[in-house]
């Protein structure tokens, strides 16, 4: 891939109509070159129709600017400023042909405004035409040898068109003018590289060492260069020269272990190996990258972990001052299956390092989930919230395990908290779940207009909120209200999981309110099917639906069962005890 001498320009020209300009942009700083004489009073009338194009065009009047520009082509066939700006109305009525017609125009009539040829060139590349826009810009740049933004486009140009002895041309031309550096050099030898020519190649980066003394990487460039191209022991060479004045290059510490491995000396590539991991001076992202390959190998060629491990523990036996490397050495000992409290301890040590580590506190608190230890979730919640005061994750977290203890007050109290913070850049699954969770306790506090709020809030989040979806129908049902609504949000979530016994329950009930029993019956029997032992809830659900269906033996059947589930509703009592029945 070619490394360009220069940023990347954007070589798009809007196809709308023109935007707001001015006369003298429109002109250009160059006096206009006219083939033909005309008289003073034609040359008046120009400017004043030109001008008053200009005006309409400013306005937004852009018909009326079209009609005058047009005229003044009728006055002077020849003004290089009123095709110019016509361009841009043929291109926005998608007369694309006139609009090229128009910018060759201009540019042909006044070669030495700088506007009217950079926009040309710009449109031969918007519509492929490569060849002409390199013509174009390399006109461009014999206007203006200052102009080095536009070499850099030229060498862009030319290797889209793999034209490397003419991208060679002008990288050597931006290399007069900006000196040797890295990136021209990189580019020349992609040039240099693409046409075969080696030693040309070589001899770029050779030149970029040279001025450049000082500079080991380069020297260690070269040996990576020779070692790729078959010269070993020249490669070694440079490897060993540049190690001579700097023992502790990592760069040139990594190249000899790419030697040490091409060669086959296993031993030399170990010891190297170890040494630039241990080493206080290799930084981070090195010793990481270092490391994932090692860990790659030893997967491959399914070895024990223990070399690994061992690695790793000589590794942190020094002092980290980022955490990256000892949560690498977790992400290790997860993918070895190693015992959670083992990893769990590796992760402390990551927060003793950076205490404000998200990832590795979201971490710990999933494995407190798992562990269902929610005095530790808690705790590790508390810690997170004062390096992370902003981040709702953490009241989320709180407010969950609060609610696993039946702490109802403390976890509304932690989602209030939470929806606080939140903004913008917060993730909407998130908030929407925070939300979602308000309201389940604000329903079992008994809240219903602050419920509903809740819900309401949840999945203007995320729309798609299943959970929020079915709960939020489920009791809007019991209030007999809002129905129709109920039944939109909870056939939502049947289509989204048709296997759900709650959303199949839920849905069916609300068919039930509706007065919809055949339907209702087949849902609540589908319920049942997804159910491995249905609530006894959902099992009076059934006989209430079975009886409004006639079938009177069926429902009295399950609401015996949904005693003998637990259920101890004094209206399932009545119903049963009298084998009829009623409204709750």
């Amino acid at each position: 891939m070619v490394v360009s001498a220069v940023a990347v320009v954007v070589l798009v020209v809007s196809c709308g109509f023109p935007q707001t300009i001015s006369v003298k942009q429109a002109i250009g700083g160059e006096k206009n070159i006219v083939t033909a004489d005309i008289s003073h009073n034609d040359e008046q009338r120009l400017k004043y129709f030109f001008f008053e194009a200009v005006s309409q065009q400013n306005k937004g009047n852009f018909d009326a600017a079209f009609d005058l520009l047009k005229h003044c082509l009728v006055i002077n066939p020849n003004a290089p400023e009123v095709y110019f700006t016509i361009a841009s109305y043929y291109s926005g009525l998608g007369r694309d042909s006139m609009a090229m017609q128009a910018m060759e125009r201009a540019a042909v009539l006044n070669p030495k405004n700088d506007v009217y040829i950079e926009r040309l060139a710009v449109s031969y590349v918007n519509t492929g035409n490569f060849d002409k826009a390199t013509d174009t810009y390399e006109r461009l740049y014999a206007n203006n040898l200052d102009r080095t933004d536009v070499l850099g486009i030229l060498v862009q140009l030319y290797d889209r068109q793999k034209k490397y002895d003419k991208m060679i041309s002008a990288l050597k031309r931006l290399e007069q003018a900006e000196g040797c550096n890295e990136q021209i050099t990189l580019s020349k030898m992609f040039a240099f590289s693409m046409k075969g020519d080696k030693k040309s190649e070589f001899n770029a980066l050779k030149q970029l060492a040279d001025k450049y003394p000082n500079d080991l990487n380069y020297r260690v460039m070269m040996g990576n260069w020779l070692l790729k191209n078959g010269r070993e022991d020249e490669a070694l060479n440079e490897y060993d020269a540049v190690l001579e004045q700097e023992p502790d290059n990592v760069s040139a510490q990594m190249s000899m272990l790419d030697y040490y491995k091409k060669e086959g000396e296993d031993s030399l590539a170990q010891a190297t190996m170890e040494r630039i991991l241990v080493s206080e001076k290799t930084p981070t992202a090195s010793k990481i990258h270092l490391l994932r390959q090692v860990v790659d190998e030893n997967e491959r060629v399914g070895a024990g972990s223990m070399e690994v491990i061992n690695l790793f523990k000589r590794i942190l036996a020094e002092p980290q001052e980022t955490p990256e490397m000892t949560i690498l050495y977790a992400g290790y000992l997860k993918l070895k299956e190693y015992p959670r409290d083992s990893i769990d301890a590796v992760l402390e040590q990551a927060l003793e390092i950076a205490p404000d580590e998200v990832g590795t506190l979201l971490q710990l608190i999933q494995s407190a989930w798992e562990k269902k230890d929610f005095d530790r979730i808690l705790k590790l919640c508390r810690r997170a919230q004062q390096y992370n005061p902003d981040e709702p994750a953490f009241y989320y977290f709180m407010a969950l395990a609060y609610n696993q203890q039946d702490k109802i007050d403390e976890a509304l109290e932690a989602t209030r908290r939470g929806v606080a913070v939140v903004n913008d850049q917060s993730n909407k699954e998130l908030v929407s779940d925070i939300y979602g969770l308000m309201g389940e306790m604000y329903h079992e506090k008994g809240m219903e207009k602050e419920t509903f709020e809740a819900y309401d809030n949840c999945l203007m989040w995320n729309s798609e909120n299943i959970g929020c979806l079915n709960n939020y129908a489920y009791y809007l049902s019991l209030t007999g209200n809002g129905l129709q609504k109920a039944e939109q949000m909870s056939y939502k979530t049947v289509k989204a999981e048709p296997n759900n016994g709650i959303y199949l329950d839920t849905y069916a009930w609300i068919l039930f309110m509706q007065g919809r029993y055949e339907e209702a019956k087949t849902y609540i029997e589908q319920a049942l099917k997804n159910y491995d032992s249905p609530s006894a809830d959902v099992i009076e659900h059934a006989g209430d639906i079975f009886w409004k269906c006639g079938e009177r033996i069926s429902a009295v059947e399950y609401w015996q069962k949904a005693v003998d589930a637990g259920g101890n509703g004094k209206v399932l009592k009545k119903k049963l005890k009298q084998r009829k029945y009623f409204e709750k």
